[in-house]
């Protein structure tokens, strides 16, 4: 057997253990989708590098870095409006947008206007990272207006 075979079945665990895993949030399709990158080097690794593509094709797409975290950090969506999207992450907050797929920031406080509704979750289940919908919320009927008063 040569060094040079060896040596790469010697490297071929560490090539293994690397790991770049994705899921989508599809906003109107999959064309218009907020995807989460989760990339780790090694197995004794414990944390991961994230990032966020912000996607509106065929106009825009843009991939945006993200903090590192843990294996197993879990990334809330919400939705303010204006095709922007609030992502938690840790208790860190950062906006990012699909109008232009340009604007990223962190966020040091809840907007003044609020997060929006939860969208979702972006989480690992059985080694896999998912997007898991939050349950649509229906609006409360609205209460029937009280009959007049008989005299």
């Amino acid at each position: 057997m040569s060094l040079n075979r060896l040596l790469a079945l010697l490297l071929l665990p560490f090539l293994v253990a690397c790991s770049d895993q994705r899921a989508a949030f599809e906003i109107n399709g999959s064309a218009n989708a907020l995807t989460l990158i989760r990339v780790t080097g090694f197995p004794w690794e414990k944390t991961a590098k994230y990032s966020i593509v912000a996607a509106r094709m065929p106009d825009c797409m843009r991939r945006h870095p993200m903090s590192t975290a843990g294996l197993d950090a879990r990334v809330d969506v919400f939705s303010p409006g204006n095709e922007a999207w609030i992502l938690k992450q840790d208790g860190r907050m950062f906006v990012v947008e699909t109008r232009t797929c340009e604007g990223f920031a962190s966020l040091d406080q809840v907007p003044e206007g609020g997060m929006g509704p939860l969208m979702g979750t972006f989480e690992m289940r059985n080694d896999t990272l998912v997007f898991v919908a939050a349950p649509k919320v229906e609006p409360s009927p609205t209460p029937a207006a009280p009959a007049p008063a008989a005299n």
